[in-house]
């Protein structure tokens, strides 16, 4: 690999290691938030059982340090200057000597870690939402069953001896990772306060926990859960131990920074970029009025506001929890990439769509995008769905609605099951997708955000159709950074902070993130659009009804 010779300042490279649902990547960025070198590595899932999810911190560890040390071959060492970590927000258990203890009825303790989609605290999460306890203001007033207090619920409720009784520290996964890369027990600002109920300004409440039945964790000063809480990019004890050096292939010593959750990272990575010359509204205006989208495997909405915004069915504000002295509201859809999947991959012409796809050396999903423009003809893509319409909600609604029990819809299904029909079912999902993002932004412009431009990152923003549906339903503009792995630079830029080469968190993310393209919505399509939506908010009216007639003696 060619290393940028002569001027010493572009000789900096930092590492930024992102921790997925399905996969451990790695990046070796550059000062100015080029990648220079990219690796990833597949990690384990277990589901025992419906809705519970695990993994293995074990496991996840040494997916780390298989990609680090591929992306920094060839490398002078010495220009290394910084590692962040970024993960889901799953929940790590270890023993008080941080050894693994089992998350489950079998009692493998490999499998140490409650993923972050898991849902088997249902009953607990309940139960808290019953409390109408004070901090539950700030997750838009009721808990997700994947946030950690409910997980750790479950944990004492369930597994008291073979776990919550021998546990010494239960991690965020963001946490766990830079705890392992410095031995510094100290908590990300942005776990703590996103996931367990910390507010930066007033720390833990002791009544919330009793509350809710888990006071022992109050004890020693909150010593399992976190007492020392760093604002993420903050620069962890003295960097990186020899043994964990030894480990990733990087120089000891090198700063390390408190970590983010992943969609975090995302948001951290493309929001602050320099939008001059793409002829955008948000040019000159302040960065709140942007939305950061993370589509993945699901999807986050980020917006940032000056003041704390309260928005119903949305989390947040949370207080510096992303970009240092803003508060933060994040939206969310449990599944959007999964249900894609789940709905491409459950049609009877999948092994059709497969196989074509395979001799043209396409993805699936390119296939059907062309697929899409065949059949077509000469009417816009999007109205190839005039009477199949999708309610998205087949693993419940996180925002706004902020209801777990919400199904999936479909309506408008025919007794054909051909490859043309694949590819309208594949499109109004990724409508559906859209739809929601829509009423997501709905929900927070009425509670004071004012949003005109979304900002999009993640796995699903190198699809262009997912793309253009975002722009075209939402009616705003969607700016995808010049680098496609925008998690991997949000990590990289807290590395870069935590290396003092940067003086702000903000300067290192106007400098190291880059607009690629702007896709602007087609203005000619809005009526259509609107009049899809109408139908889609009379999807979960009628669900409700549904249920409700159900219900009734």
């Amino acid at each position: 690999m060619a290393t940028p010779g002569g001027d010493q300042e572009l000789g900096s490279y930092y590492v930024g290691v992102d921790v997925g649902t399905g996969s451990v990547r790695a990046a070796l960025v550059d000062q100015r938030g080029i990648l220079l070198a990219f690796a990833d590595q597949p990690i384990n899932q277990w589901e025992p059982q419906f809705n519970h999810h695990e993994q293995s911190s074990e496991d996840i560890w040494v997916a780390c340090c298989i990609v680090t040390k591929k992306v920094v071959q060839g490398i002078d060492l010495n220009q290394i200057r910084g590692l962040g970590f970024d993960a889901t927000c799953s929940l790590v258990v270890l023993d008080k000597q941080f050894r693994p203890l089992p998350v489950n009825h079998e009692g493998d303790s490999h499998r140490n870690i409650i993923m972050w989609l898991d849902h088997r605290a249902v009953s607990q999460v309940h139960r808290i939402n019953e409390t109408k306890h004070s901090v539950l203001q700030y997750v838009g007033g009721v808990m997700s069953v994947e946030m950690q207090a409910p997980k750790l619920l479950w944990l004492k409720e369930n597994l008291r001896e073979t776990c919550w009784d021998k546990a010494g520290h239960f991690f965020d996964l963001p946490d766990f990772l830079s705890w392992k890369a410095t031995g510094v027990t100290a908590r990300s600002l942005c776990s703590l306060v996103c996931k367990w109920t910390y507010s930066a300004e007033k720390g833990w409440d002791d009544s919330f926990w009793k509350m809710v039945g888990l006071e022992d964790l109050v004890a020693d000063n909150y010593s399992k859960i976190g007492n020392q809480v760093l604002p993420p990019g903050t620069s962890l004890g003295n960097g990186l131990t020899p043994e964990a050096a030894k480990d990733l292939g990087l120089p000891a010593g090198i700063a390390v920074a408190a970590s983010l959750i992943d969609a975090h990272a995302g948001g951290l990575g493309v929001i602050g970029a320099d939008v001059r010359g793409h002829g955008l509204a948000c040019e000159g205006q302040p960065v709140t009025s942007r939305l950061a989208i993370i589509c993945g495997t699901s999807s986050c909405h980020m917006g940032i506001s000056k003041n704390p915004i309260f928005v119903p069915g949305v989390w947040g504000p949370y207080f510096s929890a992303m970009v240092p002295g803003f508060w933060l509201n994040e939206g969310g859809q449990s599944v959007t990439g999964k249900l894609i999947d789940h709905m491409v991959q459950g049609h009877a012409a999948f092994p059709e769509l497969q196989a074509k796809a395979t001799a043209r050396c396409q993805s699936i999903y390119a296939y059907l995008n062309s697929h899409l423009d065949l059949i077509r003809k000469t009417q816009p893509v999007g109205f190839l769905t005039v009477d199949l319409h999708v309610w998205p909600d087949f693993h419940g609604n996180r925002s706004p609605l902020a209801d777990l029990t919400l199904k999936g819809m479909v309506t408008g299904l025919k007794l054909s099951q051909d490859l043309d029909d694949l590819a309208i079912l594949y499109l109004a999902t990724v409508q559906a997708i859209a739809f929601g993002t829509r009423l997501i932004i709905e929900a927070m412009e009425s509670a004071g955000h004012s949003i005109g431009t979304l900002f999009l990152c993640g796995g699903l923003g190198k699809n262009p159709l997912f793309v253009q549906m975002h722009a075209d339903i939402t009616g705003m503009p969607v700016v995808l950074s010049q680098e496609v792995e925008s998690v991997l630079v949000g990590a990289a830029i807290l590395g870069a902070c935590a290396s003092g080469d940067f003086a702000s968190v903000q300067e290192a993310m106007a400098r190291m993130s880059k607009v690629g393209k702007v896709v602007f919505p087609r203005r000619e399509d809005k009526r259509y659009y609107d009049k899809k939506y109408q139908v889609f908010l009379k999807l979960v009216e009628h669900q409700k009804e549904y249920a409700s007639i159900m219900k009734a003696d």
